[in-house]
């Protein structure tokens, strides 16, 4: 085919395509009503082409190398790419269909390689090594040196002073490493979406509040059982369903299944995948000069190295485990008084947790959901950031949304001036991927103009009845605010530069913003506004706050340890030098034995379906930066209460300026230590969890 009739049949396949020309609709959101799946791969394919030839102008620039024509431009560069790329993984986590998962594994290791070939250009390197050698000569702002900094290192941990034979071998493991996620995450998502337990009358309802009953039912209309109560693997339906549930036979089925997802055998299982995976990063981790691949992830981390993570995890863990213990004898009493003429097993833990949390604090979720109406909820997200930070958030119902529940916000400066965009799915459903998250359609900068970020939290809640609200557990409404501080993160991002903006922090520090966040839903000045009773609108009353105060550490050894297991094995996995002969299931087994896992409770994320460490490897010998962040949020919310006041206005105005603006302007540690004037200890911490 002659060159003419190549360049014609890629303008027949971008001409048109929605992806590709210009957004009009207010704030430049994506047009949604219009993108088709086939429309995504041509603007892939024009978005690597564009980068591409951008990245060619770049290096085959004779001039000497600077910070405007080598840093600045390649920041400037992929523009178009990233802004397709945003639209498809946002769609692929949160409203997938079949022909959107055959794409995504079409491309993954399409952008691996077009990724790989640009970091491993050695003109690209020669010509940032050549400004970064010229240290403080330049001149250069704060924050340019710091992109220079990261820009420099980012090269270098990808493999820029490798031999050309490394690379090679650099470009394979990053090509099927991509393939090798993609695959992992759509596996899990397979499981979730096969498995529904359906509910078939009374005597199958038995012990379920209304409120289960009602997202059950709706489930079942859904997910195309008309009239029949369907279970299913979303976080908020199964755990409601294994808090409540009377038939123990249901539970313990229900939980096998939840346990099992990526462990089934047949075209599902990922522990072969898995097992590449760790594979594939030693391997790479060994190129680079590292004996593991925990150590070359932690290099670049906050904490440094793993014994400074097997430090606080182990400390955690022993208080724990002993926490767990106690609280174990105290569900066998509760059995042991019903009659019960067995041993507490993982598919009774959350059920008699519920009835001890009833018996020894008067709590029951049942009494507790009715106060915690999402919508109220939302808004007390929203007002909180008010107090805080000023800004504030406007309902608009005329912006294009991807899906029919979602809803969306534009949100202003205090002066009134547009800051961007929020956008919120909340409801389970089985086109998006389980769990709770934050995203962009795009991310703040002011390199190529004043650019306002589009963020997205997505979670996955159980929706009411028709016609009725959808009520939240505290766990959910704490969720809630999590990922809405994950959000204030990207929409209260003030730099230049696109590579240091909102999250693009160490995932060791990505989560203090978010779990920081989560302390101000515990305040009884937000509570007594905003948790109001959903058919009353009383507020929740003063004795059921105080009980919910009292109650504030029960069950957390039992969540700690469920959270720090998985965390150590993260770790574990990521410190294995070889991988010949493995085999995850056993490693796990050993693993937990030698820990002595309590046998009553299943890690948090069984490796099988671990998605935090396999799917993509965001936080891959990363999962332990909870706890490392739970660490620095419990002393920051200190700082709060030092002054007598949440709300604290000169508190506030630091921690916008250091943590929640400042993107990755600063080392974390100069970061932390500017807002808080020290580093944080783990007294708050071990405190707020009870493990002292």
């Amino acid at each position: 085919m002659s060159t003419t009739n190549v360049a014609a049949k890629s303008g027949a396949a971008t001409r048109g395509n929605p992806l590709l020309g210009k957004w009009t609709a207010p704030f430049e959101l994506p047009p949604f009503e219009r993108i088709k799946p086939a429309h995504f791969r041509p603007a892939i394919d024009k978005g690597i082409e564009t980068h591409k030839a951008e990245v060619e102008k770049i290096l085959s620039n004779t001039a000497t190398p600077t910070f405007a024509n080598s840093i600045a431009a390649m920041e400037k560069s992929g523009a178009l790419l990233t802004r397709v790329l945003r639209v498809f993984y946002n769609l692929t986590g949160s409203h997938t269909n079949p022909e959107l998962q055959a794409i995504e594994r079409d491309i993954a290791p399409i952008l691996s390689k077009h990724g790989t070939e640009i970091s491993l250009d050695p003109r690209l390197f020669a010509r940032v090594d050549t400004i970064f050698a010229r240290g403080k000569r330049q001149k250069l702002d704060a924050e340019q040196r710091r992109v220079l900094e990261r820009t420099h290192a980012g090269l270098v941990r990808a493999g820029a002073r490798l031999d050309a034979a490394a690379k090679t071998r650099m470009g394979e493991i990053n090509s099927r490493l991509a393939t090798l996620g993609t695959t992992f995450s759509q596996n899990v998502l397979a499981d979730e979406q096969a498995y529904k337990l359906i509910l078939e009358g009374e005597a199958d309802l038995a012990g379920l509040p209304d409120f289960v009953r009602a997202a059950a039912k709706r489930a079942g209309d859904d997910l195309g059982h008309p009239g029949k109560h369907v279970i299913t693997l979303s976080r908020s339906s199964i755990e409601t369903f294994l808090q409540f549930s009377t038939r123990r036979d249901l539970r313990e089925a229900a939980f096998a299944a939840w346990i099992r997802r990526g462990e089934g055998g047949g075209d599902h299982d990922n522990r072969a995948v898995a097992t590449e995976i760790l594979a594939l990063r030693a391997e790479r981790a060994k190129l680079l000069g590292f004996a593991t691949f925990a150590k070359f992830r932690l290099e670049d981390a906050m904490a440094k190295t793993p014994e400074a993570v097997a430090k606080l995890l182990d400390q955690v863990w022993t208080a724990a485990k002993a926490k767990a213990g106690a609280e174990r004898a105290l569900l066998q009493r509760m059995v042991d008084s019903e009659g019960g003429n067995f041993q507490i097993e993982a598919w009774d833990w959350r059920h008699y947790a519920e009835k001890v949390r009833k018996a020894e604090y008067d709590l029951d979720e049942a009494e507790i959901k009715p106060y915690f109406q999402l919508d109220r909820m939302i808004e007390a997200a929203f007002d909180t950031a008010t107090r805080l930070f000023g800004i504030t958030f406007v309902a608009r119902t005329d912006l294009p949304k991807y899906q029919e529940d979602v809803r969306t916000w534009e949100v202003k400066h205090p002066d009134g001036r547009h800051l961007g965009v929020f956008v919120g799915d909340y409801f389970a459903r089985p086109s998006k991927r389980s769990g709770a998250w934050m995203s962009a359609f795009r991310g703040q900068q002011r390199l190529r103009g004043d650019i306002h970020p589009v963020i997205v939290n997505v979670l996955n809640f159980a929706r009411g009845a028709d016609g009725e609200p959808t009520l939240l557990s505290f766990t959910d409404a704490r969720t809630l605010f999590h990922e809405f501080g994950h959000a204030l993160h990207g929409l209260l991002s003030d730099v230049t530069y696109p590579s240091i903006a909102g999250t693009a922090v160490s995932t060791d520090f990505v989560e203090l913003p978010s779990q920081l966040y989560e302390h101000w839903l515990e305040e009884p000045e937000v509570l007594k506004r905003f948790a109001r009773h959903h058919t009353t609108g009383e507020p929740i009353p003063d004795t059921l706050l105080d009980r919910l105060k009292a109650a504030n550490t029960f069950n957390q050894g039992f969540s700690t340890v469920e959270y720090v297991s998985s965390a150590l094995a993260d770790m574990e996995l990521h410190a294995l030098e070889s991988f010949d002969g493995f085999d995850l299931s056993r490693f796990e087994a050993d693993m937990l034995k030698r820990l002595g896992m309590p046998r009553e409770i299943v890690m948090r994320h069984r490796l099988p379906h671990f998605a935090h460490i396999f799917s993509g490897g965001g936080y891959a010998a990363g999962y332990y930066s909870y706890m490392w962040s739970e660490v620095m949020d419990a002393d920051a919310f200190d700082a709060f209460e030092e002054t007598g006041n949440a709300f604290d206005p000169a508190t506030a105005k630091k921690l916008a300026e250091f943590i929640y603006s400042a993107g990755n302007r600063r080392d974390p540690v100069e970061a932390y230590t500017a807002f808080r004037g020290r580093l944080p200890t783990p007294v708050a911490m071990m405190r707020n969890r009870g493990l002292v």
